[in-house]
């Protein structure tokens, strides 16, 4: 049976993986790719705004990836394939896993690899890491799941750098790409925004091979591997209800936590851009990210879409249409010790001037 390439695409929450994902499925040469969008919460906007053909098959699974791999995800691909035999779907002949940012990658990584099941249908055919420029070097130091993503990675991909724009930043830089060569000097680093960047440069990687890897993944997979069933009896601070080692796919370890806040009335761009730039003031870096799809009074018709990750928000971006039927604002956000109540209450302050009600 030929095996199909799974690439797995992660990187830390905002570092541009839906971005990148969205570029790649535009391009012609990955017409015949299927996609699989983890994310983290109960609402998920990623799968929901990356751009893709009619001909090409987005699935959508929630919760922390590392906890679901062998479940969701798992249960996902085997459809996929189980589809493609039957002719029910187009005839892919690639997958790319985009995993949540909050999820280690090691046990992904392992599933891909060893599953008896996934093994006789699919290949890991690579690891891509996208870092972003302006926090990567931070996030790294912050939080392991970062760290472990730059490590496994076959290639590095260097985010955000068109906002460089003066000496210190470019220091920081530099500093950057000397942290990821430290820790996976075997990859290869590619900068997002340099004028040779071609998309098929994340492709052209041979089956996913860990005696490449250093000392550290090597152990982290070994470890995996001696753990069995990652799904059961595993250390990772998620909420457990009664004997049933229930997750709760808001939460993340003690501190970090996803919520949605959605908005039934149209609010004023100005009531929010100017509520948006208060909370990046005051709670910016506690701000894992947040990204939102706005029912605007201004361009009724035309959802906004909106991203930030702590003190940075992009330029947004105007839809040509609602991507679904309900068009209400949606605000998903993961954050850093910040309850939901704060924000509700912070965006009622703010937005009072718009009827609706938050809930």
């Amino acid at each position: 049976m030929e095996l199909i390439p799974v690439t797995l695409l992660t990187g830390f929450l905002g570092s541009g993986k839906s971005t990148l994902l969205t570029e790649i499925l535009q391009q012609p040469a990955f017409s015949n790719t299927a996609v699989v969008v983890n994310e983290f919460g109960e609402i998920g906007l990623d799968g929901m705004l990356i751009v893709h053909s009619e001909d090409q098959i987005v699935e959508m699974t929630s919760g922390c990836l590392c906890c679901t791999v062998r479940g969701d995800i798992r249960q996902t691909l085997l459809d996929l394939h189980s589809k493609r035999a039957h002719l029910e779907i187009p005839a892919f002949d690639r997958v790319i896993v985009e995993s949540t940012g909050l999820a280690d990658p090691v046990p992904v990584v392992h599933t891909l690899m060893s599953d008896p099941l996934l093994d006789r249908r699919y290949m890991l055919g690579g690891v891509i890491t996208t870092v972003d420029a302006l926090n990567g070097f931070t996030t790294l130091d912050n939080h392991k799941e970062c760290e472990k993503q730059a490590a496994i990675a076959d290639r590095l991909v260097i985010t955000k750098t068109d906002l460089i724009n003066n000496r210190q930043s470019t220091d920081m830089l530099k500093e950057l790409s000397d942290k990821l060569s430290a820790l996976n000097p075997t990859a290869v680093t590619l900068d997002r925004h340099n004028p040779m960047f071609q998309l098929e440069h994340l492709f052209n990687m041979s089956l996913f091979n860990p005696e490449t890897k250093s000392i550290d993944v090597r152990s982290w997979l070994n470890a995996e591997g001696a753990n069995g069933d990652y799904g059961r009896g595993h250390d990772h601070s998620h909420t457990h209800v009664a004997d049933k080692h229930h997750h709760d796919v808001t939460r993340h370890g003690s501190d970090i936590r996803s919520f949605t806040l959605t908005f039934d009335e149209p609010v004023t761009i100005e009531a929010f851009a100017s509520s948006l730039e208060a909370l990046s003031m005051t709670q910016g870096a506690n701000l894992l990210r947040i990204k939102g799809i706005v029912n605007t009074v201004d361009r009724p018709g035309f959802p906004l879409v909106i991203h930030g990750v702590q003190h940075v928000f992009h330029d947004p971006v105007w839809l040509d249409g609602w991507p679904d039927d309900d068009h209400q604002t949606k605000l998903v956000f993961i954050t850093n010790g910040i309850k939901r109540e704060t924000l509700d209450q912070f965006f009622k302050a703010w937005i009072s001037s718009s009827k609706g009600h938050w809930r």
